[in-house]
C-alpha cells in the first residue's frame, strides 16, 4: 500500500476521503493546524502532520516519500471581505502544494475543485466539455477555484480534477446542515429560487479513490446528483422534520436586495452577514450537472435525494444537532 498526503482532512469531504484511503490500506499523512484537528485525524486512522499551505518549506517536509497528494482543503467564504485570505488559500496554497509535490517526486496530484469553477455565468447542463467561466466571475470563490484548477491542469505532474456540485451527507456541520438547522428551528426567513444538484459526500470520496486506482490522469470529473429546486429541498426537509416551511421561493431580486442591506449593516458591525450578494447569486442560479462520465468511468453513484437526506438527518440527530422529537 502507498503513503499519501491529504489536505482538508478535518473538513467535511476531507474526513470521508481520509476514511476511504485508510480503509483501502493506505498510510495517510494529513495536514493539520491545531490540536483539535490532530485528534479528529487520528480518530479516523490518519497521521496528523503540522504544515501550512502558505509555508512551502513545511509542505516539502510533509510530502517527503508520499506517492500521491489528495488536495481537498479550500476556503469557501462567500463574503468579499475574505477575498484576499481566500485567494491566498485556494490559489497560492494550491500552487505551493503543487511545487512541493513536484520537488518531492510525488506520482499523482488529485485536486478537489468545484462546479463553481464553471461559474454561475454558465447556463444549461454542464458537462466536462463546457467552457469554464470562473475566470470572469465577480464572485471570488468561483474565481479562486477556477485559478486553482488551472494551476493543476498546467502542472507537469500526473493530475486528476474533481468538480463536485452541492455536497450533502453525514458529517456536514457547516454547509447544508446550517439550512437544515434553520428549518428545524423554524427560523428560515425564505427559500432561494435556484436549483441544485445534491451529491453524496461518501460517493465523491469513493470516486476519487477509484480515479487514482485506475490512473485516470489528465481527466476531469463532474460529480453531481439528483436535481431539485431549493424550494423542493426545503419542503422535503420540513416534511422529514415535521416543521412548517415557507411555501415558495423568495424572488432573486428581493434576495439580492436583502443581501445588500445586510452588507451595509456589516460595514459597521464587522460581522459576516448570513446572506451575501455572492451567496444570493449562487443560490438563485439553476445548476444542472451531467455526471455521466464519472458514472461510466468511476462507478460513481448519484444517491437518490430522499435517501441521502435521510442519512444526513439521522447523523445530525445522532450528533444532537436537531431538536428532540
Amino acid at each position: 500500500m502507498s503513503e499519501v498526503f491529504l489536505t482538508g482532512a478535518s473538513g467535511f469531504l476531507g474526513g470521508h476521503l481520509l476514511s476511504e484511503l485508510v480503509g483501502a490500506g493506505h498510510t495517510v499523512r494529513a495536514l493539520s493546524r491545531s490540536e483539535a484537528s490532530d485528534a479528529a485525524i487520528a480518530a479516523l486512522g490518519g497521521q496528523p502532520v503540522r504544515a501550512r499551505l502558505g509555508d512551502p518549506d513545511s509542505l516539502a517536509a510533509a510530502l517527503a516519500g508520499c506517492e500521491a497528494v489528495f488536495h481537498a482543503a479550500a476556503d469557501t467564504s462567500m463574503w468579499k471581505r475574505n477575498a484576499a485570505r481566500q485567494t491566498a488559500t485556494n490559489v497560492d496554497g494550491t500552487r505551493h502544494l503543487l511545487a512541493a509535490a513536484q520537488r518531492a517526486g510525488v506520482g499523482a496530484f488529485l485536486h478537489t475543485s468545484s462546479v463553481s469553477a464553471y461559474s454561475h455565468l454558465v447556463h444549461g447542463t454542464i458537462t466536462e466539455t463546457t467552457p469554464q467561466r470562473g475566470g470572469e466571475s465577480w464572485i471570488n470563490y468561483e474565481h479562486s477555484k477556477y485559478l486553482a484548477e488551472q494551476a493543476v491542469r498546467d502542472t507537469p505532474l500526473p493530475w486528476i480534477v474533481f468538480n463536485p456540485s452541492h455536497i450533502l451527507g453525514p458529517g456536514d456541520r457547516h454547509n447544508w446542515s446550517r439550512l437544515i438547522r434553520l428549518v428545524d428551528a423554524q427560523k428560515l426567513p425564505g427559500i432561494p429560487p435556484g436549483i441544485g444538484a445534491f451529491a453524496d459526500v461518501r460517493e465523491i470520496a469513493r470516486a476519487q479513490l477509484r480515479a487514482w486506482q485506475r490512473q485516470r490522469y489528465g481527466e476531469c470529473y463532474l460529480l453531481g446528483g439528483e436535481q431539485a429546486s431549493f424550494v423542493d429541498f426545503v419542503h422535503r426537509v420540513g416534511a422529514a422534520l415535521g416543521r412548517r416551511t415557507p411555501r415558495g421561493a423568495t424572488p432573486a431580486w428581493a434576495l439580492m436586495a436583502y443581501a445588500r442591506l445586510l452588507g451595509t449593516v456589516a460595514r459597521f458591525t464587522g460581522r459576516e452577514p448570513d446572506v451575501t450578494p455572492e451567496g444570493a447569486a449562487l443560490t438563485s442560479h439553476q445548476l444542472r450537472v451531467d455526471s455521466s462520465r464519472a458514472i461510466r468511468e468511476l462507478d460513481y453513484v448519484e444517491t437518490p435525494l430522499d435517501s441521502l437526506l435521510g442519512d444526513t438527518l439521522a447523523w445530525m440527530r445522532s450528533e444532537g444537532m436537531l431538536a428532540a422529537r
